[in-house]
């Protein structure tokens, strides 16, 4: 997993400005020497856009056009700035500010807080959640976890597009947003929300924008200091500039042109948090006299992974559309994308981790294989198939790296020996920074070799190693340098949550893949209803949903896999179809069928299909349609994955076999340890409890629960069987 542009991980610094330049393609190199006036670089996926405009920052400092302290740099998130800096850095443009558009606002608001208003700024909270709870009590409005999330969703959108309470319920009808509850509801609890704040002393984080415009529009000393201290502006992904960004960025700027922004309007995919491309498609008629790059040149993709993906756009429609980029690929010709349909969504995770292991076992590493759906709650059935085909992963958007507890360990004994290394017994035979940082690490549970298995021993090997792997990188591009300078670089790194690689196949959302890239990418759930999801009904939110699956496609440099499922469960009815957006573009598929038509779909290379498991068996059981799923006691729409899993809420009555739970779970143990696995590789806890909700009878029954996969019914199912049945597996096993 890199970012944009593949490339070694510490490139040597070039020796002056010229070789800033050197190995820029003519649209690159037109960015990199634009420094004066209004730039705006339209790039595509894969373009090197993080590549031109960091060259061209360090080109004009190099070559003495810009001061350092002068440029600020602004993107979306911590990962992007901090690999921005250290690019910055590699080519020798030391000094230069890139931060995200919070971390720049804060920063000047902690400065000027005390001349603007006077005292200390109060206090930032990490998580509103909490806050909006309590407002909702206060209100005696009552709300769930899923509620919970959505009326804070409300909230934020609200603040970052300036809109007030008082004005919420009109916003959110012209935006045509489908309000989690009634928008008088969602008003009122907006309002409650911020008297609380104001009650509390404490701000969020869209207030540290909020209130730096406030500083700024009021006090034009300040605004004149800030504008005297940042003569240059460059910002990242511009199609995703909120309106409240915009108006910051307009302040900072003042009534100068020095700025130059990049983006891609066919990469717009937060909407739902404000996002807008206007201010993109609109900087030529801002900026009449701007210089415009096109960047069309793809160096991540195969010819066949970016036919697909102009395919995809050729059919598009709206504004974004008819500015789109028509890809050329400069890389070599690869497999051609394969489509796969499945009988189900377990036999679809069991297919990919199959053909995954098989990667593996072929010489492909973990860390370039990708595993990207449409939301969160998916991700479970994957793991649980990766874990039974003993594929290592990690989850993208679930506990950063840097803080994880054996990486904190890591980096407090290596700078323990960075301190002391001369008196170490530990670093006598070690001669160099990768040897040292290994003997220093070994003392922490990093082998040679991998342990066996997966599960936390295995997770926290693969964050060492990552460790190890970066001092290797690190040592290349740095010759002499010290286990002091690798400290130094990693307390850079977590403070930028600018983690290294580690060695595992990666589980993520598409939101959250953006601005990554891997050799193998496999695109599950590409089916209608999930892409498009279901509440997308506007064709803006249609269009949105194409342009995800469209960055979905880009994230591949070599192999692409689609594939989706008639049924959600076993033995489900196969009533599903898959999406849209591949119509004309699938084998099999007809042009034109689709809502958006064919524009642009002749000419587009078809890609191989398989049917995996395609025909339903005559003797497996029909099931009532489980979507939505309901809760079987209350009746309530399901949305959680452990929740679906039960078939009820988590606070309804469970009718279940205490005693049989037991027994599962006694012999779930016995199971992981002759394995060598974790117990949730053999089943989830949620399984266990359903099953022993369910007590099936047979194996009809039994692969009707989710969480029970073909895999695990050859291999399991006799045994559990056995247990329902209130008799030893051994048993049950002898009989068969």
């Amino acid at each position: 997993m890199t970012a944009a542009t593949h490339s070694t991980l510490f490139p040597r610094v070039p020796d002056s400005a010229d070789a800033v330049l050197e190995g820029l393609d003519p649209e690159q190199r037109a960015v990199a020497t634009a420094l004066h006036g209004p730039v705006c670089v339209l790039a595509g996926a894969g373009t090197g856009k993080t590549r031109a405009i960091t060259h061209r920052i360090a080109y004009g400092v190099r070559a003495g056009i810009l001061q350092p302290s002068s440029v600020l740099a602004v993107t979306f998130t911590n990962r992007a700035a901090g690999e921005m800096r250290g690019r910055l850095r590699q080519l020798g443009a030391v000094g230069v500010q890139a931060r995200t558009f919070h971390s720049a606002a804060l920063r000047q608001l902690q400065y000027f807080w005390p001349k603007a208003v006077g005292g200390t700024l109060p206090r930032l909270v990490d998580r509103k959640i909490q806050l909006v709870a309590d407002a909702a009590a206060a209100c005696r409005i009552r709300l769930d976890r899923g509620e919970l999330r959505d009326v804070t969703a409300e909230i934020e959108w609200s603040k970052v597009t300036q809109t007030v309470p008082a004005d919420y319920t009109a916003a959110a009808a012209k935006a045509s947003r489908e309000a989690p509850r009634d928008p008088a509801e969602i008003a009122q609890l907006y309002a409650a929300y911020e008297d609380l704040k104001r009650e509390r002393s404490v701000i969020d984080f869209e207030d540290v924008l909020l209130l730096t415009v406030a500083v700024l529009q009021d006090r034009h000393d300040i605004a004149e200091q800030v504008r005297a201290q940042y003569q240059h502006f460059v910002v990242d992904e511009y199609q995703d500039v909120s309106p409240l960004q915009q108006r910051l960025l307009e302040l900072w700027l003042g009534d100068r042109e020095n700025l130059c922004v990049v983006g891609d309007a066919s990469q717009t995919i937060y909407s739902f948090t404000g996002a807008t491309p206007d201010h993109l498609l609109d900087f030529r008629i801002r900026h009449p006299g701007a210089t415009v790059v096109k960047l069309v040149r793809d160096y991540r993709s195969t010819p066949q992974v970016v036919r697909l993906a102009n395919g995809l756009l050729a059919q598009a429609k709206g504004r974004a559309a008819d500015h789109r980029l028509e890809l050329v690929s400069q890389r070599p010709a690869g497999p051609e994308p394969v489509f796969t349909e499945y009988t189900d969504e377990p036999a679809e995770a069991e297919g990919a981790a199959r053909r995954i292991r098989e990667l593996i076992d072929s010489g492909v590493p973990a860390s370039e294989i990708a595993v990207l759906f449409r939301t969160n709650s998916q991700s479970e059935t994957y793991e649980q198939a990766l874990a039974d085909a003993g594929v290592p992963y990690q989850l993208r958007g679930a506990e950063r790296f840097f803080d994880r507890p054996e990486v904190r360990s890591a980096i407090n004994a290596l700078r323990a020996a960075a301190r002391f290394g001369g008196n170490d017994a530990l670093l006598d035979d070690a001669p160099d920074l990768p040897s040292q940082v290994r003997a220093v690490l070994s003392g922490k549970g990093w082998t040679p070799q991998p342990p066996a298995g997966s599960g936390a021993v295995r997770e926290s090997w693969e964050s060492l190693a990552a460790l190890v792997h970066l001092a290797q990188g690190f040592t290349a591009a740095r010759s002499g340098a010290t286990l002091a300078d690798l400290v130094v670089e990693l307390d850079e790194r977590a403070g930028a949550q600018h983690a290294p690689t580690v060695q595992g196949v990666t589980l993520a959302s598409l939101h959250a893949a953006k601005g990554l890239e891997w050799d193998v990418v496999f695109l599950v759930g590409v089916a209608e209803g999930m892409m498009p999801i279901t509440y997308a009904k506007t064709d803006e939110q249609i269009e949105e949903e194409r342009r995800l699956l469209y960055v979905g496609v880009t994230r591949a440099r070599e192999h692409l896999h689609l594939s989706w499922a008639l049924a959600r469960s076993p033995g489900g009815r196969p009533n599903r179809r898959p999406s849209r957006f591949l119509t004309g573009l699938r084998p099999g598929s007809q042009a034109g069928a689709g809502r958006a038509g064919a524009a642009g779909a002749g000419g587009v290379e078809r890609g191989s299909w398989t049917a995996a498991a395609t025909a339903v068996p005559e003797q497996a059981p029909r099931r009532r349609q489980r979507t939505p799923a309901r809760c079987r006691v209350c009746g309530r729409t399901l949305t959680d994955g452990g929740e679906m899993k039960l078939m009820r809420c988590e606070d309804c009555p469970s009718d279940m076999d205490e005693g049989l739970y037991e027994r599962l779970r006694e012999w779930r143990g016995e199971q992981a340890r002759r394995s060598g696995q974790p117990a949730f590789c053999v089943f989830t806890d949620k399984t266990l409890i359903a099953i022993a909700e369910a007590v099936p009878d047979d194996e009809h029954e039994l692969a009707r629960i989710p969480g029970v996969g073909m895999r695990k019914l050859r291999r399991y199912g006799a045994d559990v069987l056995a247990l329902c049945a209130g008799q030893d597996p051994a048993e049950g096993q002898d009989q068969d």
